[in-house]
């Protein structure tokens, strides 16, 4: 699973949900999301507009987190 680390990122640079949004340019429904799932389904526009809100790369906001199931084969690939 891909999942956002915008939520700790924004905690430890002592930003709230509602200033991130509007530093970022999104609106609070998307952002409420972002901070409530860890797997937001998002466009790569607010991906861009995080990272630069944040000033950091948009890289450094997602991390690979590999699914336990399919790892030890309860899962296919085409699941």
């Amino acid at each position: 699973m891909i999942r956002l680390k915008v939520k700790e990122i924004a905690q430890r640079k002592n930003l709230s949900q509602s200033r991130l949004g509007r530093l970022a340019d999104i609106d609070q429904g998307t952002m409420r999301r972002i901070f409530n799932d860890p797997a937001p389904n998002i466009t790569l526009e607010t991906l861009n507009r995080l990272a630069r809100a944040l000033r950091m790369h948009p890289a450094d906001l997602i991390e690979y987190e590999p699914d336990p199931l399919r790892e030890e084969g309860f899962i296919s690939e085409r699941d």
